[in-house]
């Protein structure tokens, strides 16, 4: 695969097996390092297209390529060594804190593995345990709290170092604080990959590259957020209930 990685939708459809279109010509390019938020309402196909990049779908009809690759000619396994996945339930094993980091790369080094939580503002909590890196998670990480829970899954994701970074309401479920947590995290890795970010929270993605706004399983806009609260349409109006400074009119 081309190591640029440019992400391109042609003319995408998607449909579930019981005939119910959920994607309508999908049609985007992604350039090599960009921030691209992903917004609309709840069931309007922002997580179906996302989840079509590491192929947990194909396409009905259309294309996806990466890296100038039709993903279906790539190897699942080749494909997903390019991808990091948060999303909002953080997927942790019943293991210790530290392999569960380690899964991002199993070679990892113990220090690599210290590093990578440092970076997700992790390594303060997991000091606190008695046991350190060493502490058992529990079952689907129990023992952690869930800001805890998503930044281990973001430490992973920093040491995977992939070079596609797919977050999905990845702090929807977080207090105030664990967020500003996470968020830096999250800074610290868009910095070095291509990213897609989905948040109903638009003040976490208003300094994106670029906003893809879906509805009804259709790209209806597309812009910075400077750009789309400016224009009449359905990002001006989600704006309107999440930030006093836009007004909508008419």
């Amino acid at each position: 695969m081309d190591s640029s990685l440019t992400i391109r939708f042609e003319r995408v459809n998607f449909e579930y097996e019981q005939g119910q279109l959920v994607l309508k010509e999908i049609d985007f390019e992604v350039r090599p390092g960009e921030t691209v938020a992903l917004v609309g309402p709840s069931g309007s196909g922002k997580t179906t297209l996302m989840n079509l990049i590491p192929r947990f779908f194909d396409p009905t009809s259309g294309r996806v390529l990466v890296g100038g690759y039709d993903i279906r000619d790539v190897r699942k396994n080749s494909l997903r060594k390019q991808i990091s996945v948060v999303s909002q339930e953080a997927r942790l094993h019943a293991t210790s804190i530290g392999e569960n980091i380690r899964y991002g790369r199993l070679n990892a080094s113990d220090e690599e593995v210290r590093n990578a939580a440092r970076a997700a503002n992790a390594h303060g909590f997991i000091s606190e345990f008695e046991e350190g890196y060493d502490t058992p998670a529990g079952e689907a990480g129990v023992r952690l709290s869930g800001g805890q829970r998503q930044r281990i899954a973001v430490a992973r994701a920093l040491l995977k170092n992939a070079h596609i970074l797919l977050l999905d309401e990845a702090t929807a479920s977080l207090d105030s604080q664990s967020e500003a947590w996470i968020q830096d995290s999250f800074d610290q890795l868009s910095n070095s990959c291509t990213t897609f970010i989905i948040s109903h929270r638009l003040a976490t993605i208003r300094d994106v590259d670029r906003i893809l706004v879906i509805q009804a399983g259709r790209l209806v806009q597309e812009g910075t957020h400077a750009e789309l609260v400016v224009k009449d349409g359905l990002y001006r109006t989600m704006a309107s209930h999440q930030f006093r400074e836009v007004k909508v009119t008419g």
